[in-house]
């Protein structure tokens, strides 16, 4: 009698049907991780909240996250088919009992072992054995296999590293079912397929109620050329883009519509329209540009500032661009944010002029000039976002390592790191131009329905946000 227990080798072989004896036996040796039990419920769509759900699992009869029962039996499946008979198996059945449950931290022994042959078809009964670390017997069964008669020796295919890649809460908030209502919405010149699908996605969805402004003959033709229907949404005709900006701007103005979506117009186009003092939308606090993104790798909504609109903001238009992010956390439910001002580095240098600014924005906040949020700076990125870098640092900060705001020095910083965040971290955001009367969803001629939909939740957030801080205390809950 013999035993066989896996290793990393770089060659996997099999034993043959010839070459087995009654009695021999293999193994291998697994500890159960969380990561486990997430790839197993991903792979096999069990989302038993036994398996899954921590909260659900303190009140079952075993008070704690288990294994689901198949892991057990997937690596008895492993070395059935990777070592004894290994390549060449093929699996004609199996009964499992499960004895014991597998927690979180349990290593288990999983060994099989040759019972009977049937030399005529050349099938072999393994016993199948489970035991954790304390010797009890988790699962146990039978496995009735087809050995392979040829022997087979071939390299070890090297599996790629899964990374878990779970999305945060931006994405529960922006796909809640008990949104806000509806508000209508201003979509400036769509005369193209991607703008005017957003828009009547953005509507099946229950997000807007689009206004359609520009050229009636290129808006149905972009909708035809879109197939989707129209029908019902209002169409306000005008000759051209400059003209469409014109007039979305005065529907915000005149409380027609409660918010701006950019259509297929330059940025420029619009916000010149915006900007004017007596006809535009300003307010006290200049415009600037949030992005809101659901990092995988991150275990929050992290929001960037500013990544296109001030190009190299000036301390005061920095104090506004801090508290027009802090609005947009409010309105998706961070009632005290944590705002970390990015420079290249964590100490005051006077030859780096975004220190400097980090250093009076923290005294501005102490003084009240900047409300409704944490903030800390000047903090590297890693910092900011790292509570282990943090550390190594010897920062101590309530803001370091549990960012939720990152104000970039300047438009160049922020879109740089909104793009590394999208290409190489697979994040998803939504962005939107703040500091104006009303949200203004500034998409880009590239993004896809979906990013103009994300956009339009988030506009609704801040929109129902700012009305219900408009009114009277005693009125918020009417």
């Amino acid at each position: 009698m013999s035993a066989y227990e896996l290793t990393e080798n770089n060659v996997i072989e099999n034993r043959t049907y010839d070459e087995i004896e009654v009695g021999e036996e293999a193994f291998l040796e697994k500890r159960l991780t969380v990561e486990d039990i997430k790839l197993f419920a991903v792979m096999s769509g069990d989302v038993n909240p036994a398996h899954v759900d921590e909260d659900f699992a303190k009140s079952s009869r075993f008070q704690e996250v288990i294994a689901h029962g198949m892991w057990g039996g997937a690596l008895i499946s492993t070395v059935l088919g990777t070592q004894l008979p290994g390549p060449g198996t093929v699996y004609l059945g199996q009964t499992l009992r499960f004895k014991a449950p597998v927690r979180l931290g349990d290593v288990l022994r999983v060994s099989v072992r040759a019972m009977e042959k049937d030399d005529q078809r050349h099938q072999i009964t393994f016993a199948c054995r489970c035991e954790n670390q304390r010797g009890d017997t988790v699962i146990e069964g039978d496995a009735r296999v087809l050995a392979p008669t040829k022997k087979i020796s071939r390299p070890r295919t090297l599996l790629p590293k899964v990374r878990l890649s779970e999305r945060g809460r931006l994405h529960e908030i922006l796909t809640a079912a008990d949104h806000p209502a509806a508000m209508s919405t201003a979509v400036v010149h769509p005369v193209d397929e991607s703008a005017i699908r957003g828009a009547v996605e953005s509507a099946a969805q229950g997000l807007i109620i689009p206004v359609l402004v520009g050229p009636r003959a290129k808006i149905q033709a972009a909708a035809d050329q879109a197939e989707v229907d129209i029908s019902d949404f209002e169409l306000v005709d005008v000759p051209h883009s400059h003209a469409a900006a014109e007039k979305s701007v005065a529907l915000a103005r005149e409380g027609k519509v409660g918010a701006l979506m950019k259509g297929t117009l330059h940025t420029d186009e619009l916000l010149h329209e915006v900007l004017k003092r007596d006809t535009g939308l300003r307010t006290e606090r200049c415009l600037s540009h949030v992005m809101a993104f659901d990092v995988p790798t991150y275990p929050r909504p992290l929001l960037i500032t500013d990544a296109a609109i001030n190009i190299y903001p000036k301390l005061a238009e920095k104090r506004d661009i801090v508290q027009n992010a802090i609005e947009l956390a409010h309105a998706l439910g961070n009632t005290n944010p944590n705002v970390a001002l990015l420079s290249a580095v964590e100490t005051i240098n006077p030859k780096i002029f975004s220190t400097l600014d980090a250093a009076a924005l923290c005294k501005m906040a102490e003084r009240g000039q900047i409300t409704g949020g944490n903030l800390d700076g000047p903090l590297a990125f890693d910092n900011a976002v790292s509570e282990a870098a943090a550390k190594t640092k010897g920062i101590v900060s309530k803001v370091a390592g549990h960012a939720d705001i990152l104000v970039a020095p300047d438009l160049e910083a922020a879109n740089m790191l909104m793009k590394q965040l999208t290409h190489l971290a697979d994040a998803t955001g939504a962005g939107l131009v703040v500091g104006a009367r009303v949200p203004i969803m500034l998409t880009s001629r590239a993004d896809d329905a979906l990013t103009r939909m994300a956009s339009s939740a988030l506009a609704l957030l801040l929109a129902d946000h700012q009305m219900k801080a408009s009114l009277p205390d005693d009125s918020h809950g009417a």
